[in-house]
C-alpha cells in the first residue's frame, strides 16, 4: 500500500469533499480506512484519495454512496467511465424507485411548511450522499430553478423564498468554509444587481466558487453598480458574477449593467447569469459580459479564469 501522509484538510482540497462527508463516507460506508498518527490525525494516501475522487464523480453520477463505498477501485474507474460516457445525460442510478421521495422534493416539502430543521437536515444527508458539488449541481441548483417557478405560479409566497434564502445562505456557508482559498486564491465578488431582488441563484454561485476554492465576496442582493464595484476594488477581484432572476423587464437595469462595466477595472471579467439573463443579452454582449449558461459552465469559466496563461479580454 502506498504511503499515507495526505491530511484531511489536503485531502479535501484534491476532491471536492468536504472534511465532514471524507469522515461520514470513511466512518458510515468504510470507503477509505485511513491510518493515524500518535496523535489520531488521519492520513491519506495517493491511492485512497483517487477512491474518494472516484466515488465523488460516481454519486454525482447518481449511484448512492452506500452501494459503490466498498467496491474495488478497479470497478470505481469502470463506473467513473460510464458516468462520463453519458455527456450529461440522466443515468439510471438517478431514477428513483416508484414513489420514492427526492432530496429535492424533500427540500420543497420543507420550504413550503416552513420548516428550517427539515430543509437543513435534508441538505446535510444530500452532502453526504452525493459530495458538495452533487450537492449543489443535483439538489441546489434544482431546488433554485423551482422555487423560482413556484413563486411565480403563486404557490408559495416571497416569504418562503426568503426563508429559503436564509437557511441555504447558512448551510452552504458551513458547507464551504473547508474549502476557503489560500491567500492567494482569486476573488470573486458575487451579487444581485439594483433591482433583482432574489438572491438564491447568487448564493449557488457563490458557494460553487468556494468549492473551487475561489476567495468569495458576498454582497446579496439589489446593490447599485458604483457599490459592487467599489467592493471588486478593494477586494482585487478577478470577477464579478450576477445573478439576473426577475424580473425581465427592468429598463432602469440596462443603465445598471453598463454602469458597472464602465466602473470596473479593464481586467475584471464580470459575469452575468440566470433565468432572466437572456433578456437582456443585447446589453450583455454590448459590455462584453460573459453569459454564464449554468452551473457547470460557470465551473469551467471559473476554472479558465486561474489558468495563469489565459488572457482574459471583457
Amino acid at each position: 500500500m502506498a504511503e499515507a501522509h495526505q491530511a484531511i484538510k489536503v485531502v479535501a482540497r484534491r476532491t471536492g469533499l468536504s472534511a465532514h462527508v471524507i469522515r461520514i463516507w470513511e466512518k458510515r460506508y468504510g470507503a477509505v480506512e485511513p491510518e493515524r498518527t500518535g496523535t489520531n490525525r488521519r492520513l491519506y494516501s495517493d491511492e485512497q484519495i483517487e477512491r474518494l475522487s472516484l466515488l465523488r464523480d460516481i454519486t454525482q453520477g447518481g449511484h448512492s454512496i452506500g452501494h459503490v463505498a466498498k467496491l474495488p477501485t478497479d470497478k470505481l474507474r469502470e463506473l467513473a467511465r460510464e458516468s462520463h460516457s453519458t455527456n450529461g445525460h440522466t443515468s439510471r442510478a438517478l431514477v428513483a424507485a416508484p414513489g420514492a421521495p427526492t432530496f429535492l422534493d424533500e427540500c420543497i416539502v420543507a420550504v413550503k411548511s416552513l420548516d428550517a430543521r427539515a430543509l437543513d437536515e435534508t441538505l446535510k444527508r444530500a452532502a453526504t450522499e452525493l459530495g458538495a458539488q452533487g450537492l449543489l449541481q443535483r439538489v441546489v441548483a434544482p431546488l433554485v430553478h423551482t422555487l423560482g417557478d413556484l413563486w411565480r405560479e403563486g404557490t408559495i409566497t416571497a416569504a418562503h423564498e426568503h426563508f429559503a434564502s436564509a437557511v441555504i445562505r447558512i448551510f452552504l456557508g458551513h458547507a464551504a468554509r473547508p474549502f476557503s482559498g489560500t491567500d492567494s486564491a482569486p476573488v470573486l465578488v458575487v451579487a444581485t444587481p439594483a433591482g433583482q431582488i432574489h438572491e438564491l441563484g447568487a448564493l449557488l454561485v457563490g458557494a460553487a466558487a468556494a468549492n473551487l476554492g475561489w476567495h468569495v465576496t458576498y454582497l446579496g442582493a439589489s446593490l447599485p453598480a458604483a457599490e459592487i464595484a467599489g467592493a471588486a476594488r478593494q477586494n482585487r477581484a478577478r470577477a464579478v458574477a450576477l445573478s439576473l432572476v426577475y424580473p425581465e423587464d427592468d429598463p432602469r437595469l440596462e443603465g445598471e449593467l453598463t454602469r458597472l462595466h464602465e466602473s470596473l477595472p479593464p481586467e475584471v471579467m464580470l459575469l452575468v447569469g440566470g433565468r432572466a439573463m437572456p433578456a437582456y443579452c443585447d446589453v450583455l454582449e454590448k459590455i462584453g459580459a460573459t453569459q454564464v449558461k449554468d452551473l457547470a459552465h460557470l465551473c469551467s469559466t471559473l476554472d479558465d479564469l486561474r489558468k495563469p496563461a489565459r488572457k482574459v479580454k471583457r
